[in-house]
């Protein structure tokens, strides 16, 4: 008799959730609460369950396989809670903008719907990280990325969000694109889809290129890996598949920039984790010239890029571009310890970003999101000056914040395997990081404001911006969110 195996219970909540939300706002009056409930609740209910999913640790991967495509990973379970957090701050986020709007753009509507495609995007990561062959893995991405194309675009009334859009759906088909050719080559280059025929394929390979011998088909794959890094690199905001990501991050409301620069992020990053140590694996060292190569210029180009930004999302958004550099020096290490720096890095990355964002929200409320709209924060919100501080040198790096460990940990693992020039590289970039970092501090610690304009903040969110913070100084200590991270340092 078929049975479902317990550790299926999140994932099929959390694909049958955005279909009850949707329901629920149909069978209730326009106005109903009851859609937002169901949807926290039920993230909050997927969070939870995950957390009592035990470990596999060394244990042969077959207890852990629904159907000959879905892998539930040890690495894809704390992927899961990092995907679910940011939909749920997302959701949070967004709540105010459904009320009054911000940054001077009209109000959002269609609640349940908008709840839904964060949901679906969600899922989309979900689909990546516990893909076991090529089909499953592109649809996840795909599902993951479509919503995002509807998020951008959500307000109708907005002419830049319209503009933003289109930017990111004609970008986004050009990397659908180039992923769909270098998905071909590689299915050429295996005669498979399945990861597990692709690695031997690839062992094959290796060996000649140890031997110093040549194969027929290894061009085949070096065209993939290729074609698959700059359709990955889109998503991923890597240079130089970049240039979309400031005019989107600027054209979108504040909520679903955040939620772009977290969700998107955690799904392209997971999507070559999945890659470079399931099928890639055995030729990982000789794709480390790749990745050094796009982490180097992609840290240059957003910290560059960041230098000389006004506006709040537009400098955020060469900040996530940096940020994606750092996540590249990740994937340098072995497979143990870079799945754990990815899981740690990214929990931190999600936390102080989205309280970047609340902090830029509320402020946002009644004036422009810009640097001269923080100007004279501290003398107006302590808890968003706090907030603000804490955010971004959390994402400068700075201890005993948690981003400062987080980088750690990444710089730790690719001079384990000797990469250390791209380490040097990367944390004199980290002193030219710090620089635009303090300068976003300092208006709102410093600079006295032209003029006064009130800041409305409701308590709901004051308390959570001072839980985020709180979040960012436990994890500098003690570096996990739940039994499943504190486990995933030894798996």
């Amino acid at each position: 008799m078929f049975s479902i195996p317990n550790f299926i219970y999140p994932d099929i909540i959390l694909f049958v959730l955005p279909f009850i939300v949707v329901g629920a706002k149909l069978a209730t009056h326009k106005k109903s609460k009851i859609p937002w409930h169901i949807g926290n609740i039920g993230l909050i209910a997927v969070f939870i369950l995950l957390n009592f999913i035990p470990f596999a640790g060394s244990t042969a991967l077959v207890e852990r396989e629904f159907a000959s495509n879905w892998h539930v990973r040890d690495f894809g379970i704390m992927m899961r809670e990092i995907l679910v957090i940011s939909a749920i701050l997302g959701i949070w986020l967004s709540k105010g903008y459904f009320d009054h709007g911000g940054d001077g753009k009209p109000a959002l509507k269609h609640s349940a719907e908008f709840i839904a495609a964060v949901i679906f995007a969600t899922c989309g990561g979900v689909v990546v990280v516990s893909s076991a062959d090529l089909l499953t893995l592109f649809l996840g991405l795909e599902m993951a990325t479509l919503p995002m194309y509807a998020l951008v675009a959500w307000n109708k009334l907005d002419e830049d969000g319209s503009e933003a859009a289109t930017k990111y759906i004609l970008m986004g088909s050009v990397a659908t694109a180039f992923e769909l050719f270098g998905f071909s080559y590689l299915y050429g280059f295996a005669g498979t889809l399945q990861f597990s025929g692709i690695q031997e394929a690839v062992i094959n390979l290796a060996e000649a290129v140890n031997a110093t011998t040549s194969t027929a088909n290894a061009p085949l794959f070096w065209i993939a890996v290729l074609f698959l890094l700059s359709g990955i690199g889109f998503k991923l905001t890597l240079f130089p598949f970049h240039t979309w990501a400031p005019d989107v991050y600027e054209g979108a409301s504040t909520p679903v920039t955040a939620i772009l620069s977290v969700t998107s992020k955690a799904t392209a990053i997971g999507f070559l984790a999945v890659l470079l140590y399931g099928p890639f694996a055995p030729l990982h060292q000789n794709l480390s010239p790749f990745i050094m190569l796009l982490a180097g210029v992609t840290l240059l180009a957003g910290n560059l890029g960041a230098l000389k930004q006004k506006r709040l999302r537009r400098f955020m958004a060469y900040s996530s571009i940096a940020q994606a550099g750092y996540m590249m020096i990740a994937l340098l290490g072995g497979s143990v310890y870079s799945h754990t720096a990815l899981v740690y890095y990214m929990l931190i990355y999600a936390l102080s970003n989205y309280l970047a964002f609340f902090v830029f929200a509320s402020v946002g409320r009644n004036n422009t999101e810009s640097f001269e709209s923080l100007n004279g924060l501290s003398k107006q919100s302590a808890t968003l000056s706090i907030g603000l501080a804490v955010a971004l040198f959390s994402l400068a790096g700075i201890p005993p914040l948690a981003g400062f460990f987080g980088k750690f940990h990444l710089f730790f693992g690719a001079a384990s395997n000797h990469h250390y020039g791209i380490v040097v590289f990367a944390v004199l970039n980290n002193v030219l990081a710090l620089y635009y970092y303090i300068q976003v501090i300092k208006s709102g610690w410093v600079d006295a404001p032209e003029k006064v304009n009130s800041i409305r903040m409701t308590q709901k969110r004051r308390i959570l911006i001072w839980a985020l913070v709180i979040a960012i100084l436990i994890l500098g200590v003690l570096p996990f969110l739940s039994n499943n991270l504190i486990a995933g340092f030894s798996f």
